[in-house]
């Protein structure tokens, strides 16, 4: 999660469509479309080769494209989504992924349902996977057939109810690894088991302030070790960050990222980490 970023695909937000029903606050759409660019712009500014797919139109939260798929050592696996409005994307994603020259290894079928934002890597034959409304067990098992060919141990971890089924609550919404030895949590909302994994595995915390997770202050994206991408507006996960050590760089995030309650991490799928 924290290794450098060299490829990664992103997907133009679509400007038409009902945010409203999608969950989210209706944002600005010029000013949606302007951000999306920007956070383009500053990854390649970091060294990152950056595909952009092209927009889906009518489909709000494709922007969002961790979210349909998982990309392992030897391709992609993609998904089946459990949120009504997303389930064509994987199939989008698809073709994004052709165009790419990523090869597609597995997907979701029969009741296994997935979003992306609940994968997170703690090293690189270790994938946990949170049980959320979003992603179910019988996701997790098919993850460990597929993902046991390339020698990857998945583990999985219950997450909370929270605000209930009708609200995301991705695993990425509360832990953000950014190095092999330091992550950005959100202690109320983090599992038991996972945070003595990670005391475990001696990660030093950075605790985000309660008043900047909803503004995504949690959700951070590791261009390498140490070097991350946070949405703008959060000064005290900032500083927090800077404290450890981290090179902090900011995107304007008010309509990309917080009226969809996705950040960083949601608008990126990582195709090759060095």
């Amino acid at each position: 999660m924290s290794a450098p970023l060299r490829r990664v695909l992103l997907r133009r937000p679509s400007r038409t469509g009902d945010f409203l029903a999608a969950d989210w606050r209706q944002p600005d759409t010029a000013e949606l479309a302007a951000q999306h660019d920007a956070f383009a712009a500053l990854l390649e500014s970091l060294g990152c080769e950056v595909s952009v797919a092209p927009a889906l139109d009518g489909l709000v939260d494709s922007c969002y494209i961790r979210d349909p798929a998982l990309v392992t050592a030897r391709g992609a696996v993609l998904f089946q989504m459990a949120k009504p409005v997303r389930r064509t994307e994987p199939d989008a994603l698809a073709d994004a992924f052709a165009a790419a020259g990523v090869p597609v290894l597995a997907r979701l079928e029969g009741d296994a349902f997935a979003d992306g934002g609940d994968m997170v890597w703690l090293d690189s034959e270790t994938l946990l996977v949170g049980r959320s409304y979003r992603t179910n067990a019988a996701a997790v098992a098919t993850l460990r057939a597929v993902l046991s060919a390339e020698g990857v141990r998945v583990e999985s971890v219950d997450l909370p109810h929270d605000r209930g089924p009708e609200h995301v609550l991705h695993l990425m919404s509360v832990l953000s690894p950014i190095a092999d030895d330091l992550a950005v949590v959100h202690p109320p909302l983090v599992p038991v088991p996972l945070m003595e994994d990670l005391a475990a595995r001696s990660v030093t915390l950075v605790e985000v302030d309660p008043g900047e997770y909803a503004t995504l202050g949690c959700n951070v994206l590791a261009t390498r070790p140490r070097e991350v991408v946070l949405a703008g507006g959060n000064p005290r996960t900032r500083a927090a960050l800077e404290r450890h050590g981290c090179t902090v760089h900011e995107y304007p995030a008010s309509e990309i990222s917080v009226k969809g309650d996705g950040g960083p991490t949601c608008l990126t799928q990582p195709l090759w980490r060095a």
